[in-house]
């Protein structure tokens, strides 16, 4: 944002009286904001604490398209950031903007960065947060890929599956934890083995309420056996209910006989392996992407 007006002419003159305001907003919606200087300040809507220990390196800022990026670093603190947030991951991907203020008159101020909050470290009672730019979308792939696997996501508008109702997701209570990625559910009969495999497993309440992670097994049984890839960082009990949703391995012959979607599967199931390419004229076998040597 440019400077202007009477912040201008503050900043031109010989005594200034400025500070760093920052302003995070978490995707549940809470908003946390804080301040380098020595009281805190208001405005818009929000009021930027002082003394909470957070602070940020210089912006690297360009003018062209290359990506925007700084970072912030704070002192963990049960009134501002607490570890066990961080860890649960509920500020990840977090909005971020900053500004420099007049503190005598915070009206007059310029905003200086907005972008979100990437990678999010944890040592010696700090943290530290990259921070990211409205540039970073820009390193995004943009464009179709011809490929056998499917390219829609399970459930978006070009998928068209509906997933909302009970042919698709159900819930259930922990029963037990096996370490802190497996959960041990009902027996969920009615849904068959590897159902919700590629899916995910949300949690509804408890300590980790809000957070979700992708499902690598989910064996059927007398008890129901699933395992993430990743363990869940909010820390869950048993008697936690939790969401599963339906996956989807990508292949034609899933959509084809588990989704009865196929008209509208978005990959190339037919689509020539590389092997083709290194294929010669030949009197017999076919051209079907495999290997000619055994």
């Amino acid at each position: 944002m440019p400077v202007t007006g009477d912040f201008l002419d503050h900043l031109s003159g010989g005594h200034t009286t400025i500070c760093h305001a920052w302003r995070v907003t978490r995707k549940d919606g809470t908003v946390f904001g804080f301040t380098d200087h020595d009281r805190d300040l208001s405005f818009e809507g929000t009021v930027f604490r002082a003394g909470t220990g957070l602070s940020a390196n210089a912006l690297s800022r360009t003018t062209g398209l290359s990506v925007d990026n700084s970072e912030a670093a704070g002192v963990l603190s049960d009134e501002a950031v607490s570890e066990s947030e961080l860890k649960a991951g509920l500020f990840d991907g977090a909005e971020v903007a900053s500004w420099i203020v007049n503190w005598t008159d915070p009206e007059q101020r310029a905003l200086q960065f907005r972008g979100q909050l990437g990678e999010v470290k944890m040592e010696a009672g700090e943290f530290r947060a990259e921070l990211r730019g409205l540039t970073e979308a820009l390193n995004a792939s943009q464009g179709r890929v011809f490929q056998r696997g499917c390219s829609a996501q399970l459930g978006d508008a070009r998928c068209g599956i509906d997933l909302s109702g009970p042919d698709y997701r159900v819930e259930a209570a922990v029963s037990a934890m096996v370490g802190r990625s497996r959960f041990h559910l009902p027996s969920l009969g009615q849904y068959a083995d590897r159902w919700f495999e590629q899916g995910r497993l949300e949690v509804v309440d408890g300590a980790a309420a809000g957070l979700s992670g992708h499902v690598k097994s989910d064996r059927a049984g007398l008890v129901r056996v699933v395992e993430l890839w990743e363990e869940i960082r909010g820390g869950i009990a048993p008697g936690d209910r939790v969401r599963l949703v339906a996956g989807c391995d990508k292949r034609a012959e899933t959509c084809r006989v588990k989704y009865r979607n196929f008209l509208n599967f978005r990959g190339f199931p037919h689509i020539p392996g590389e092997d083709w390419l290194m294929s010669y004229p030949g009197s017999g076998g076919g051209n079907n992407g495999g290997s000619r040597y055994k």
